[in-house]
């Protein structure tokens, strides 16, 4: 299963513009990713709701990840992988300005 971790550095957290650019940027890549942090169990990262509901703060470490069963046909580990980088490089500049 891939997996990546990023820190959330918008000021506000995963609410709002934040947490909508982030579940777009997930929808694009069409893959169902998973996004957690400790305490939590992991929700669907492509549902505004779910994000915002599950709170992820200011400078919590979360896990991005994508079931090995979606994995088939035209994905591969590999653009899984690349799709998380992305998604965790989109996480960590959002509190730059």
């Amino acid at each position: 299963m891939p997996v990546h971790k990023a820190v959330v550095s918008a000021s506000v957290g995963l609410h709002a513009r934040p947490a909508a650019m982030f579940v777009r940027a997930v929808t694009e890549t069409g893959l169902p990713v998973t996004i957690r942090r400790a305490g939590i169990q992991g929700v669907d990262a492509r549902s505004l709701l779910e994000v915002m509901t599950a709170d992820f703060p200011f400078g919590c470490e979360v896990e991005l990840s994508v079931p090995e069963g979606a994995l088939s046909g035209p994905v591969s580990h590999r653009d899984a992988e690349e799709a998380l980088r992305m998604l965790a490089e989109l996480l960590e500049s959002q509190g730059a300005s």
